[in-house]
């Protein structure tokens, strides 16, 4: 088994109700286990500005799962709850389920890149995260304490328990 941290989001289409059901769903999860759930944080949006804000969680998953295989049963999560994959970046969505860390892995896949880019810069991932692994070193021995304090807590609102116990 290997801890694994998962960032969800949603800005469409009841938002908490879509974590709520993508982390149902993961409960479920052949060889995996759920260990620890952040709080929902509503936040605002990049890229375009004129969505809605979003909902986001980091939860904390231990799996026999390879990469690549946790990453297509997340990939068909969001399938099952809406998701449309389209070119844009960063637009509106359903949910979005990603691999921020795969234990202390280095991964450069086509298909998936582990620690997620940009993790260490995106306030909506850093505080959930330091919810539920405070005392956290990234793969490349940076420490997550040290990146909180470099990416202020702007544009963030603490919602509510995501009422799913692992």
């Amino acid at each position: 088994m290997e801890r694994v941290y998962l960032g969800l989001g949603s800005n469409l289409a009841e938002p908490l109700q879509q974590l709520r059901a993508a982390l149902a769903a993961i409960t479920r999860l052949p060889g995996s286990q759920l260990a620890a759930v952040s709080s929902f944080y509503a936040s605002d949006p990049l890229g375009p500005s004129d969505q809605p804000r979003y909902v986001n969680a980091v939860a904390a998953l231990d799996t026999s799962l390879a990469p690549l295989e946790l990453l297509d049963a997340l990939q068909a999560i969001e399938l099952e709850q809406g998701r449309v994959r389209k070119d844009e970046r960063w637009g509106p969505r359903t949910l979005d389920l990603d691999i921020l860390l795969f234990g202390q892995r280095h991964l450069a896949e086509e298909r998936l890149t582990v620690p997620h880019y940009h993790m260490h810069a995106r306030a909506f991932v850093l505080y959930p995260l330091a919810e539920i692994a405070a005392d956290l070193q990234l793969p490349d021995g940076r420490h997550l304490r040290d990146l909180l304090a470099a990416c202020p807590y702007t544009g963030l609102e603490r919602l509510a328990a995501p009422q799913v116990t692992p």
